[in-house]
């Protein structure tokens, strides 16, 4: 799922969004609430109308942006409480009003509200950030007003404690939910334990419902979490990247300020069929994001954007097919 915070993915529009192949979007609860307010965007029909996406769309619920805001906000057992980056506003995010602006937001899927500690946490603040999330997720099940409409997916947390991230996932399992995701992962652990919480984590979820792995886009993320039964990602990494001038292609990053491209007139990639690689030479997109001219960043977002949504139905064929470790095995493995 391309991420677009603030009912945009950057620099794209929806329908250049859809030719990449993308699905679903998803956008963040905190940042609309704060910009431009949930009221207005509900006034204009809703998040898909607002923004002109037809196709499905999920938010989160704000809380990894509520927590990442350390020295700005206080935990209690009602909510968070925090001060606005953009006026100085104290505001006050507790699951019921996570749910409340999701209601109002209109997505297809909705987050529950959850705590999520940092890497550097210790086992006693994972494992009560972890059982406050769960004792979040049935306030957020009781507050949510359009079950119907809007499918509400439990998060699971545990830091890199296995056993805590068992404990939450079997306790989430008998609420019987829409969806399932694993969350407080890309935090700033070792790649390594993030494949281990994965690896641990999905297989306890229920097979029959999405699982989600919040914030991972990378290949071998992918591939690894997607071996353990992950069906949906979210990561800015392709936009990102984009607008630093950073191509993806075939799972390596190119830089494309690099002298090498500046006289390189073939395309980014000659096996991609989107509108960057079609139309427009590696010189070309070089000379645009060394001029900071804002086309690259456009160019370089539908070609990284199609490039891991190409990988992730590449993936879903050789599952199909039941070639998957034949065809992607190699990523199973620690990269040199």
């Amino acid at each position: 799922m391309p991420v677009g915070t603030l009912a945009t993915v950057k620099t794209l529009t929806p329908a250049q969004l859809k030719e990449t192949g993308a699905q679903m979007v998803l956008s963040n609860t905190y940042h609309l609430h704060l910009q431009p307010g949930e009221a207005i965007v509900a006034g204009g029909g809703g998040l898909h109308k607002f923004m002109g996406w037809s196709g499905p769309m999920l938010t989160d619920s704000g809380g990894f942006q509520v927590f990442s805001l350390s020295e700005m906000r206080k935990i209690s057992e009602e909510g968070v409480t925090f001060r606005s980056p953009h006026d100085g506003q104290i505001i006050k995010f507790t699951p019921e009003k996570s749910i409340e602006i999701q209601n109002t937001l209109g997505a297809d899927v909705i987050m529950a509200f959850d705590e999520c500690p940092p890497a550097t946490a210790s086992r006693q603040e994972v494992e009560a950030a972890t059982e406050r999330t769960y004792r979040w997720l049935l306030r957020c099940i009781e507050a949510h007003q359009r079950p119907q409409e809007q499918a509400l997916f439990g998060i699971v947390q545990g830091g890199v404690h296995l056993d805590l991230r068992a404990q939450a996932a079997e306790a989430l399992e008998k609420l019987d939910l829409p969806g399932y995701a694993i969350g407080g992962v890309s935090v700033g652990e070792e790649p390594e334990l993030i494949h281990q919480v994965v690896q641990v984590t999905a297989p306890l979820l229920p097979y029959h419902k999405p699982r989600y792995l919040m914030g991972v886009g990378t290949y071998q993320e992918m591939v690894v979490a997607i071996a353990s039964g992950v069906d949906l990602f979210d990561c800015v990494i392709p936009t990102r990247w984009a607008r630093h001038g950073t191509a993806m292609v075939q799972g390596d990053r190119w830089n494309l300020k690099n002298a090498k491209f500046r006289e390189d007139f073939t395309p980014l990639d000659e096996t991609c069929p989107c509108y960057t690689c079609q139309n427009f030479t590696r010189a070309y997109i070089s000379h645009l994001v060394r001029s900071q001219e804002i086309l690259a960043y456009t160019l370089l977002s539908i070609h990284n954007i199609t490039e891991l949504i190409r990988f992730t139905q590449k993936i879903r064929e050789a599952i199909l097919n039941d070639t998957f470790i034949p065809e992607f095995g190699e990523w199973l493995t620690p990269r040199e």
